[in-house]
C-alpha cells in the first residue's frame, strides 16, 4: 500500500513541475506560428452560435437534434459549427446508433468562457456606476 502511494505522490510531483514549466513557457513571447494558432482558436470562439452549442455542451453530451432545439440552430447550420469546433479540438463525437453525439473536448473552454463573461460583467458594471455618478 505505502509503495502505490509513493508512486501516486511522485506523479503528482512530476505533474506538478510540467504545470511549472508549462507556465513558464507561457510567459515567454510567442512565436508568430504560435500566435497564429491562438488567433485561430479566438476566431473559432468568435462566433454567437459556436458559443451558443459549447454552452448548451457544458451541460451535458447531446446530439445535433437536441442541439437545435435548445439553440434554434438550423441542423445544417450546427453541424457545420460542430464540424469546425471537432476539427479544432474543442468537441469531441461519438456515434450512438443513428445519432451522433457531441461533447467539450477541451476543458479549459469553461473556465475561458466564465473568464470573459466575468470580465464583461464587471465592464458593464462600472459603466453604469459611471453613468449613476
Amino acid at each position: 500500500m505505502c509503495g502505490r502511494r509513493r508512486r501516486r505522490d511522485l506523479r503528482r510531483t512530476d505533474e506538478a513541475a510540467e504545470l511549472t514549466v508549462a507556465r513558464k513557457r507561457a510567459k515567454s513571447t510567442l512565436s508568430p506560428e504560435a500566435l497564429e494558432l491562438v488567433a485561430r482558436r479566438f476566431r473559432v470562439l468568435g462566433d454567437a452560435t459556436r458559443l451558443a452549442l459549447l454552452q448548451t455542451l457544458f451541460v451535458q453530451e447531446r446530439t445535433v437534434q437536441e442541439l437545435c432545439a435548445l439553440t434554434g440552430a438550423s441542423q445544417a447550420n450546427a453541424s457545420k459549427h460542430l464540424a469546425l469546433l471537432f476539427e479544432q479540438g474543442l468537441v469531441a463525437r461519438r456515434r450512438d446508433g443513428l445519432f451522433t453525439r457531441y461533447r467539450i473536448n477541451d476543458t479549459t473552454l469553461q473556465g475561458l468562457c466564465r473568464l470573459v463573461c466575468d470580465s464583461l460583467a464587471e465592464r458593464h458594471e462600472a459603466v453604469r456606476a459611471n453613468l449613476a455618478s
